[in-house]
């Protein structure tokens, strides 16, 4: 691909994940080029997401987080890296970048300009942010001062403020190092992106665990001295260490100060090649702002995956190539303690403000066939609209197996199937894995028996509401030792073995919402009432195991 005759000048302002594919991936296609690498920190290439396994010490090498030296960049790609080297100004009309290096300043020049500055964390104003035992978690000089912290000065309690990936990563570390540790979070729940009873079910996990919760709160102001930290409502928690992840913001200066187009989201604006709105300038990673692939609308997605994806796809169009970035899913997943979360494409909640017509099936089932050991449950939501029947988005959490069905919907939303799609996914089945109706199958019938009306459903918001309003008798079809577990204020408990022979105890003139353990025998239960004549009957989505998520559950005593 090299311009014959020529010597292209490539220069990426920016390293680790969208700088540092792009640079090798330029080398591959243009052996003759003269490629750069211009970077603000102290290393080039180096495993971010790894960062919070080192302060937990599941990782023990701080080495092994370090994926490329400048040496190697050369040795291996002949790449010329420039460290600790600040990108000043950018004069798009000389195709020149003003940068401050070690050695004082100079000019770069380039023919394609390649932007992958990434972000940078958000310190809200918070009174005692710059005290000595404030961290944040970004760079590797980040975790370095975080690690001798705790070897030091050996804090007895630490805060995280930020219940989003890199603070829950954290908040993990300090608890298996053994902290007493809090998490303050400003929204309702924990994991801002995902929908709240996953939310739910994350801030569970960390409570087991032994960590303190604090949602619906800020943090007035940080008091080293006494190692306190304290809240908007006066609570005052320990905090020998806080650290703080409250969100990153794109690195735009730059971009901003020489007139490229910035986006909605705050992210420099590109098109369908990650081309700036000028034409020899090109924008991958953290700070570009991209199309989501379910509904179009144009985001940030500060994700590894799509940063370097989006650093390959630039370095070639920057080399005169013509590939396409179709957009991000924000496909994630998470570790949870002993738990892991995943998610793909659009929550409810996101789906609902994007206007579609939403539709939800939420099941919870084991990730692999009861009878073979080790058998853990999963809680599976699927997000659809209900007009087209196609998949929007999806959802996991469990000890196991969540990973593989986000991936799996993941493909699914690429592909732009339905939920008949997905009920017909032939998925592999064998005892140690699966079972033969994957969890994914499962959903996916719900939804369809929903749509169809074959077996219409509720979800747990919406019974719940429905139950505060009077609108609908709640019928527990649970076993009696279920039912003995936690009971529905008001609800009528009738087994689902016992329905045939007792159904005449319903009454006929209200609306009828029921309840089993996970959804399935709930299901069972509406087909035989429909055909005993009952008409106003709903099957709550995802049974007790989706109900008992909702805050403001009336209880039995």
């Amino acid at each position: 691909m090299a311009i014959e005759g020529s010597v292209k000048k490539i220069l990426i302002v920016g390293g680790v994940a969208a700088g540092a594919t792009a640079a090798a991936r330029a080398r591959r296609l243009d052996e003759s080029a003269e490629i750069t690498i211009v970077e603000k920190g102290r290393y080039v290439s180096f495993a971010n997401c790894g960062l919070p396994y080192f302060i937990s010490r599941d990782i023990p090498k701080r080495s092994s987080l370090i994926l490329q030296t400048p040496e190697g960049f050369f040795s291996r790609y002949r790449v010329n890296v420039l460290l600790q080297t600040e990108a000043l100004s950018l004069d798009r009309s000389a195709r020149s970048v003003r940068v401050r290096g070690p050695e004082g300043e100079s000019d770069l020049t380039y023919d394609s300009l390649i932007l992958a500055q990434g972000g940078t964390p958000v310190f809200p104003p918070i009174r005692g942010l710059d005290s000595p035992n404030v961290f944040r978690l970004w760079t590797l000089p980040d975790m370095d001062g975080v690690h001798k912290f705790l070897e030091t000065e050996k804090p007895s309690s630490a805060v995280v403020i930020g219940g989003g990936f890199i603070g829950l990563e954290a908040a993990e570390a300090f608890t298996k190092r053994g902290h007493a540790t809090s998490i303050v979070e400003l929204t309702e729940t924990l994991m801002p992106p995902a929908d709240p009873e996953f939310g739910r079910l994350i801030r569970r996990s960390y409570e087991t665990a032994g960590a303190r919760v604090f949602t619906g709160r800020s943090v007035r102001s940080v008091d080293s001295g006494s190692g306190t930290i304290t809240l908007d409502d006066g609570t005052e928690i320990p905090a020998g260490i806080v650290l703080v992840s409250a969100g990153v913001r794109p690195n735009t200066e730059l971009a901003r100060a020489a007139g490229l187009e910035i986006g909605p989201s705050g992210g420099i604006s590109v098109d369908e090649g990650l081309r700036t709105s000028d034409p020899n300038i090109w924008a991958a990673g953290d700070m570009a702002e991209i199309s989501h692939r379910v509904g179009g609308r144009r985001i940030r997605v500060p994700l590894a995956g799509p940063a370097n994806r989006q650093g390959r796809i630039a370095a070639t169009n920057a080399l005169g190539g013509s590939m396409t970035y179709r957009g991000a899913l924000g496909s994630s997943v998470f570790k949870s303690m002993e738990d892991t979360f995943a998610m793909t494409g659009l929550s409810e909640k996101a789906a609902r403000a994007a206007g579609f017509d939403v539709g939800t099936s939420t099941v919870a089932k084991a990730h692999h066939v009861t009878y073979y050991p080790g058998s853990e449950d999963l809680f599976l939501k699927l997000v659809f609209d209900r007009s087209s029947r196609k998949l929007l988005g999806g959802q996991a959490y469990g000890r196991a197996g969540a990973d593989k069905r986000i991936d799996t919907l993941a493909a699914a939303l690429a592909g732009g199937l339905t939920v008949d799609d997905l009920a017909d996914l032939d998925l592999a089945y064998a005892p140690p894995y699966n079972s033969a109706n994957d969890p994914i199958n499962m959903a996916a019938y719900a939804a369809q028996n929903d749509l169809s009306g074959y077996s219409p459903a509720r979800t747990a918001r919406e019974t719940v509401e429905a139950l505060i309003k009077d609108e609908a008798l709640l019928v527990d079809v649970r076993t009696y030792g279920e039912y003995a577990k936690g009971a529905v204020r008001d609800s009528l408990h009738m087994p689902l073995d016992e329905l045939r022979d007792r159904f005449e105890e319903l009454p006929g003139d209200r609306n009828l919402l029921l309840l089993s353990k996970a959804g399935f025998e709930g299901h069972v239960a509406l087909r035989q009432l429909r055909q005993l004549g009952f008409k106003n009957i709903w099957n709550v989505s995802g049974g007790m195991a989706a109900l008992s998520l909702e805050p403001d559950l009336p209880w039995a005593e």
